[in-house]
């Protein structure tokens, strides 16, 4: 029998008030039951957020060193479960276990950066225009948090939200996604394990359109931040702004990579397989897009295939080049739009087949995809695929691939392989995407700078990690001490 894991309210493990339970499965093995989680109510997240309420006076008041304190024991906590971790992160989302341990390693640090953020943001004194007076502003929680966060990164994105939203003084409720609550569990355990005050941290797992709705539409609810698909993010920010609350939302995209003469074209073919294939597509900042000048374009599929061809596809505890999807629905809109893809007239260069026998029984298994003979208007080189799934595109010149790159209504993450920093420098300036990376994978970011996209990708108010994630969960009062 699987374990039962409950949700965390108050300081205690309760039971869901419903009674009932759903069951999280090995991506790469339906047999392989990580557990039994609560199927939640509206109820239990109204708990969760009220616990929330009532214990938000007394964690803002608690100093900001002891709000640090707390996150670095949650930090040695985690650190303490290293391999735990990421065996459970490989067996509930399906990553290679190289990849898992990496997103591990990851919400480990975040909890340690915000512990000692902590210390050194509240404020600043300025000069006055006048005397007599001291002029300084400081930055006070919102109050509660609402987060709901998505099954592609279970560990680090649920960190790098809470982390600072505790470290500037707000209380939380989360939902994980459904697919993927075992690694905010075990968060939630290293909470427990710290000692944080009871109410200051909550989660309640079930379904988006029960827990998640009744989260984000509390009243008590001060700001919301979300990740996870366009379509859920722009109802939330509707529900929320209607509110009055203040809203975040990371969404998808359709991220372009542009490989120019100048390139190492081998070298490029790789970079770019790598941030499309890595962590199976299931990014948001996956490349999907691949526009490569007509000089090197037959060179550079040429190497691309090759690349996917090498790919070993299994089971993440093995730790191949690519595990599986995370469940059967993904797997099935991937071959949805390979499907499509030949209907639309484009080639089927490489792979875009469900992979089956041995290993591969059980599980949710396709094979990299490469796309050519593709128009900037086809359905697949518009809509976010979220799998390992790639049109490549040729241009003429540096103009027409940046036309190209920005042809899409979303905007996270583009890159450029080039060595020639005058191309380099106008893509920079001239794509409309938050995050530019040349010469690398659109994928892979640190935790020290800012994070988000443009245009669909994001509701563009405020970026997350970084000290803007904590600009994010703080409002501003300015004081005019006059003496």
């Amino acid at each position: 029998m699987p374990e039962t894991f409950k949700n965390y309210i108050d300081g205690e493990w309760r039971d869901s008030e419903t009674g009932d339970t759903f069951e999280v499965s090995n991506p790469a093995d339906d047999a392989d039951v990580v557990g039994e989680y609560q199927f939640s109510s509206a109820a239990d997240a109204n708990g969760a957020v009220e616990a929330a309420a009532a214990a938000q006076d007394e964690w803002a008041d608690t100093d900001a060193g002891t709000r640090g304190t707390y996150l670095r024991e949650v930090a040695k906590h985690l650190d303490d479960r290293e391999e735990e971790l990421t065996e459970l992160l490989v067996r509930e989302e399906g990553k290679t276990r190289t990849e898992a341990n990496g997103e591990v390693n990851r919400a480990i640090d975040i909890f340690y950066y915000y512990a000692e953020r902590a210390m050194d943001y509240n404020g600043e004194v300025l000069n006055p225009t006048g005397g007599n007076q001291n002029l300084y502003y400081v930055r006070e929680p919102m109050g509660v948090a609402g987060l709901v966060t998505p099954w592609n990164y279970p560990i680090a994105i649920p960190a790098w939200k809470m982390a600072p939203a505790l470290a500037t003084g707000n209380t939380v409720a989360i939902k994980p996604a459904k697919r993927t609550p075992n690694s905010v569990r075990a968060i939630f355990e290293a909470f427990d394990e710290a000692g944080l005050p009871d109410g200051v941290v909550n989660m309640v797992t079930g379904s988006g359109s029960e827990v998640g709705n009744a989260i984000v539409e509390h009243e008590q609810v001060d700001c919301v931040s979300f990740t996870g698909s366009r379509q859920v993010g722009e109802t939330i920010y509707e529900q929320a702004t209607d509110d009055h609350k203040r809203i975040q939302t990371e969404l998808g995209s359709k991220n372009p990579s542009l490989v120019m003469p100048s390139a190492d074209v081998a070298a490029a073919a790789e970079t770019v397989g790598a941030g499309a294939f890595g962590v199976t597509g299931q990014a948001c900042t996956a490349t999907e897009r691949v526009l490569v000048h007509e000089e090197v374009y037959d060179e550079f599929v040429d190497h691309l295939v090759e690349y996917a061809e090498g790919l070993e596809v299994g089971p993440g505890l093995d730790d191949p080049g690519m595990g599986p999807h995370v469940s059967e629905d993904q797997l099935e809109t991937t071959l949805d739009y390979v499907e499509l893809g030949e209907e639309e007239g484009a080639t089927l260069e490489y792979g875009g087949e469900r992979l089956d026998g041995d290993e591969y029984d059980g599980g949710h298994f396709v094979s990299p995809t490469i796309f050519t003979d593709v128009e900037s208007d086809m359905r697949i080189m518009q809509e976010e695929v979220f799998g390992p799934f790639v049109g490549v595109m040729p241009v003429s010149d540096l103009d027409e691939g940046i036309e190209l790159a920005n042809d899409v209504e979303y905007g996270l993450s583009a890159g450029i392989l080039s060595q020639d920093h005058t191309e380099i420098n106008r893509f920079i300036d001239e794509v409309d995407f938050g995050i530019i990376k040349p010469n690398a994978k659109t994928t892979g970011l640190d935790l020290h700078v800012p994070f988000g996209g443009m245009n669909a990708s994001s509701s563009e108010t405020y970026r997350e990690q970084g000290e803007e994630g904590m600009d994010y969960f703080t409002i501003i009062k300015t004081v005019y001490d006059n003496y």
